[in-house]
């Protein structure tokens, strides 16, 4: 018998097939590459907002367990008193109609997550908007989110937001301090907003300013701002509410500054529900097309809180969370880079 020989040999045509398919596979890859390129052009920052709201559709959609899940690994901070997360946009903190997920819902099974299966559940301390990201802080026990909720009440935790505006406020540091009240907006589609409601103003006949009586269902609100960046007719804005208004540092932005903040189409208007008007040059530097503006989401973020903890209020804590992917490419698209001030 005749030896074998140390060589594979392959059928020639084989070789040709398998370089054939490789080629193939690259040109098939390199026109998903230029369609999504191509797809992302034209629908500018609308696709990534579709994405988004897909997403969020799926977490309503999604088991509880898989919703305290995606917090727990949102968790920054932990102690025997307190943990703190950075909160998703859209997910809403308190349930409602067509809300099937909500934080208040998922807080005992992200106790067990996090602890064990015998923790108690964790409790809310406060409140962040659902459109709103940021530092949210849950309590271990039920005495400590007494404790926390009373430091709120009393102001006695510094609030620091971070939020892009429209425009740019005049002067670029200052403070806002305007009283509040909800009233109903008369349109084709009757609504509830929160207003400013001035304790003066200017008299169109001679015009002085004159006192005007209270409103007894008027909320007092102040708001702190300054400007951290300006580029592309918009702003990067820091902001601490002194007072906890609903829908305060929305409100005196948009009604008081003149600077609603991005995204922000609910208070971008006041007699009507419809799409932020943003300018020419926002929409270029965003690559968005006026019609698809619904898309954009609010950029407004709990950036830092700091707060006393302990029993007797002995640890100064000071809480910061980064703001989400899309409001840092927010910040790049509109050149606002806070290194440069």
């Amino acid at each position: 018998m005749a030896a074998l020989s140390g060589r594979l040999w392959r059928c020639p045509g084989a070789a040709a097939r398998r370089t054939a398919a490789v080629r193939a596979e690259d040109l098939a890859e390199r026109l998903r590459a230029e369609r999504s390129e191509e797809k992302e052009k034209r629908e500018g920052a609308a696709g990534p907002a579709r994405r988004r709201s897909r997403e969020l559709a799926a977490l309503q959609r999604a088991h509880p367990n898989v919703v305290a899940k995606a917090l727990r690994q949102r968790a920054v901070y932990q102690d025997d008193e307190v943990v703190v997360i950075n909160k998703p946009y859209g997910l809403p903190v308190h349930g409602g109609p067509g809300v099937k997920n909500c934080i208040a819902d998922v807080l005992p099974v992200l106790a067990k997550m996090l602890v064990n299966m015998k923790a108690e559940p964790l409790h809310l301390c406060h409140r962040l908007d659902k459109e709103t990201t940021g530092v949210m802080v849950l309590a271990r026990s039920r005495e400590a989110a007494d404790r926390i909720r009373l430091l709120f009440k009393t102001r006695q935790v510094e609030k620091i937001y971070w939020a892009i505006s429209v425009g740019h406020p005049d002067p670029a540091e200052g403070v806002v301090e305007i009283p509040m009240v909800e009233r109903e907006v008369q349109s084709h589609q009757p609504h509830y907003k929160m207003t400013l409601a001035p304790n003066y103003r200017i008299s169109p006949e001679d015009g002085k300013v004159q006192k005007i009586r209270k409103n007894r269902s008027a909320e007092s609100a102040v708001t702190q701002y300054r400007v951290l960046a300006c580029s592309s007719a918009c702003s990067l804005l820091e902001l601490q509410p002194i007072t906890g208004v609903k829908h305060q540092l929305r409100v005196h932005l948009a009604y008081g500054l003149g600077c609603p903040i991005l995204g922000d189409h609910k208070y971008s208007h006041w007699s009507k529900l419809a799409p932020q008007k943003l300018p020419e040059i926002t929409l270029k530097r965003l690559k968005l097309q006026q019609s698809k503006a619904r898309h954009l989401p609010l950029h407004l973020h709990a950036y830092r809180l700091s707060l006393p903890l302990g029993t007797n209020g002995s640890k100064q804590v000071d809480l910061v969370c980064e703001p989400p992917s899309f409001f840092h490419r927010t910040l790049r698209k509109l050149e606002l880079d806070i290194d440069k001030e």
